[in-house]
C-alpha cells in the first residue's frame, strides 16, 4: 500500500517530501499520526492499515479510526484514513485490486487537498468512492 500510495504521489506532480512510519498494527496508526505531526512538521498524513475478517478485527478498525479523528482534530490537519477490510474483496485478485486503487485514490485527495484544493470542489457531491465503482451523484426527480 506504501509503494502504491509513493508511486501516485509522484505521479501528481512535486512539492512534497514523503516521510514513512511503519507501525506493528492498525491501532497504532493514531499515534504514529501524533508523531509525523509533532516530530517530522508534516502538512497531512496517509494513514494505511488492513483490517482481518474476524469481528474483532473490525473494532480493531473502528478504534483506529477514533484515534485518527481525535489525532486530526488535535492537529489541526488532515489525515486520511486509508482501510481495507479482507473480507471486502472474494479473493486475493480482488484484494490486491483493492489495496492498489484505493490507497492511488486517497494518495490523489491528499495531494489534492495540499496543492489542488479546486480539484477536490470539482469532485464534490459526485459519489466518489475510493475503491470500487463509484456510486453517482444523487439524482433528483
Amino acid at each position: 500500500m506504501a509503494a502504491a500510495a509513493v508511486d501516485e504521489l509522484k505521479r501528481q506532480g512535486g512539492g512534497f517530501t514523503v516521510v514513512r512510519y511503519t507501525v506493528p498494527g492498525i491501532k497504532d496508526l493514531p499515534a504514529a499520526a501524533k508523531i509525523l505531526f509533532d516530530e517530522h512538521t508534516c502538512d497531512i498524513v496517509i494513514a494505511l492499515g488492513m483490517v482481518g475478517r474476524q469481528p474483532v478485527d473490525r473494532d480493531c478498525a473502528l478504534v483506529a479510526d477514533y484515534g485518527l479523528q481525535m489525532v486530526q482534530v488535535q492537529a489541526g490537519k488532515h489525515v486520511l484514513g486509508v482501510m481495507v477490510h479482507e473480507d471486502e474483496a472474494k479473493d486475493e485478485a480482488e484484494l490486491a485490486f483493492l489495496f492498489d486503487r484505493r490507497t492511488r485514490e486517497h494518495a490523489v485527495n491528499g495531494y489534492d487537498l495540499l496543492f489542488r484544493p479546486e480539484a477536490l470542489r470539482k469532485r464534490a457531491g459526485t459519489g466518489q468512492r475510493e475503491g470500487f465503482a463509484d456510486a453517482g451523484p444523487v439524482r433528483v426527480k
